[in-house]
């Protein structure tokens, strides 16, 4: 039985075990509503909808719950394209559910999550605060929650459905950076179970719906805004339509060669969001942020990719009036430790 976070390591040892698949239905009865709830990037999407297979039959019925709207274009694309059942969360106006559930996600990575008392959590990130409940499987070596939940799929004998396994597919190809970033052997083998069985010419659509013609504007802005000190490049765009904006200005920062750290700023919905993104080469992005912003916002993520999130009044008790030149100033002196 699992029932805290200190347990989740022994867990995952005996993770292909029929035991494992056994202990998650052990959770649910036939007349559970369950609400699964995600930040909705790809390896979160690909993650509950797996989820929600595995429960189909098993409960009474099941929501994926999105805690904020899809922005990025990829993901609107894939939603469009492959019909996804996914459903936006309202904060003013929650349903009642009887069981909550997270995937790729802990409940303290975001204020949203916060708002529930979860019956499970599946997850590949790094543990930062101390997870508590009924059901917890982290696997922090993985490289995509997307891959633990392929082998659930695979114990419970479900052949994922082409919808499914393309959702799946660009969950893995998204969270390892098609394997250039961190991914063990698990990985590797779900992309090749999965592979035959996906949609490729909507994949294919799906990963080059990069951009739309009103980004180049915050290029544009984040080009005119740079700061680069030794091989770090830093920009603030102050308020942006979505924070997807910022992850695209990130990575595109890090193609140039000789930066190694790419760190880019916005405001969106009355909250500061930074975006950190490194070459992976013996650096620790996710620590490093959690480090400099964790005391006063939410604060995680990978060796090669983080992201922050803090409040604009929590902001304000730090820099007093948050400026662009504050914020700025802020962002490179709370970053400035590292090398």
């Amino acid at each position: 039985m699992l029932s805290g976070s200190s347990d989740h390591k022994t867990y995952s040892k005996r993770r292909l075990r029929k035991e494992a698949l056994e202990e998650l239905y052990s959770r649910f009865s036939s007349k559970d509503h369950v609400l699964i709830t995600i930040d909705p990037d790809p390896d979160a999407i690909g993650s509950a909808l797996a989820l929600k297979r595995l429960l189909w039959h098993k409960v009474q019925c099941t929501t994926v719950g999105m805690i904020r709207p899809i922005r990025r274009l990829n993901n609107l694309t894939m939603v469009r394209l492959l019909k996804l059942p996914l459903v936006l969360l309202k904060k003013d106006h929650l349903e009642s559910y009887d069981k909550y559930l997270v995937v790729d996600g802990q409940p303290s990575h975001n204020d949203f999550f916060k708002r529930f008392t979860y019956s499970l959590v599946i997850d590949h990130h790094p543990v930062s605060d101390p997870v508590e409940a009924p059901f917890i499987d982290i696997r922090t070596e993985y490289g995509a929650t997307s891959t633990i939940l392929t082998e659930y799929l695979k114990l419970a004998k479900i052949k994922p459905s082409q919808t499914l396994a393309t959702t799946l597919l660009y969950g893995i190809k998204t969270d390892t950076r098609n394997f250039e970033r961190h991914t063990i052997v698990e990985d590797i083998e779900a992309f090749r179970y999965l592979f035959p069985l996906a949609q490729h010419n909507i994949l294919r659509k799906i990963e080059i719906s990069d951009l739309s013609l009103r980004d180049l504007k915050y290029f544009h802005k984040a080009v005119e805004r740079k700061h680069v000190i030794k091989d770090r490049i830093f920009a603030h765009l102050d308020e942006v339509p979505t924070a997807d904006i910022l992850v695209e200005i990130a990575e595109f920062y890090l193609k140039i060669h000789d930066i190694s750290w790419s760190i880019i700023s916005g405001i969106y919905e009355n909250s500061l969001i930074i975006i950190i993104r490194n070459d992976g080469y013996r650096k620790d992005a996710g620590k490093i942020v959690r480090r400099a912003f964790g005391a006063i916002g939410c604060a995680g993520g990978h060796h090669a990719m983080a992201r922050a999130e803090i409040s604009m009044e929590n902001l304000a008790k730090v820099i007093g009036k948050p400026t662009s030149t504050e914020i700025e100033r802020f962002i490179r002196k709370q970053l400035s430790p590292f090398s």
